[in-house]
């Protein structure tokens, strides 16, 4: 498990979907390895509850947090694949304008609404890290099979986003860092059903050691990019 030793001493951790199955695998690695207090979970039945696609109660977990120590580690484990009335498109025939909102709304929308809201919470000086659960689909340069529209969309808005905002956090904050992170195939909801023989998949509890490890290792020269769970740069 890693220690998390590259971050100054003191501050807190948020993890914002602490109710899905990676989400809560990293806030129980981050309890265990106890670099942060408090350790906060975010998640719409949580308290105060958050909702990534209700910006009011994005500002007011974020009024919640500014009245813990600092954080120094926000993980954004949030993300929507399927759902009633949502599914990966096999071709542009299943184009479907609601769910393209859908999907937008909490792949990347609701993210960029957090970087808004809990970005300014950052130290500013010292290592302080915003990381944002991407996919290796979201890649434009890594797309060979085409499909998944919606998902591959958002989370290429996604990862735009992230590198918007860091260029504007390294004026505030030189130390800090903002990046987004693929997990891999992980044994969750989200991605169990698209499982195959083949893959590497992890549990949870696998993927959010290597995704803390990774983190560990990012300083600012990093900051605004697109790393997988190896801790290798994923192509745009």
């Amino acid at each position: 498990m890693p220690t998390l030793t590259s971050f100054p001493s003191g501050g807190s951790a948020v993890i914002i979907g602490a109710t899905g199955g990676i989400g809560a695998a990293l806030a129980e690695a981050l309890d265990h390895a106890q670099t942060f207090t408090p350790v906060t979970r975010l998640s719409r039945r949580g308290e105060p509850a958050l909702d990534i696609t209700d910006e009011a109660s994005i500002e007011r977990a974020a009024e919640h947090l500014a009245r813990l120590p600092p954080p120094r580690l926000i993980l954004d484990a949030t993300g929507l694949l399927h759902g009633p009335g949502i599914s990966p498109e096999k071709s542009w025939r299943d184009i479907d304008p609601e769910a393209f909102a859908r999907s937008f709304a909490v792949n990347a929308t609701g993210p960029a609404l957090l970087m808004k809201h809990l970005l300014p919470l950052l130290p500013r000086t010292g290592k302080a890290v915003f990381a944002t659960l991407s996919a290796r689909v979201g890649s434009i340069g890594d797309n060979r099979l085409g499909g998944w529209y919606a998902y591959r969309a958002s989370k290429a808005a996604l990862n735009q986003f992230v590198h918007s905002a860091a260029i504007e956090l390294k004026r505030r904050a030189p130390e800090a860092v903002c990046v987004a992170l693929h997990p891999g195939t992980v044994d969750t909801p989200l991605s169990g059903p698209f499982s195959r023989a083949g893959l590497d998949v992890q549990a949870p509890a696998t993927a959010a050691a290597r995704l803390l490890a990774v983190i560990d290792g990012l300083d600012a020269g990093r900051t605004g990019g697109f790393f997988d769970h190896r801790g290798d740069v994923v192509a745009w």
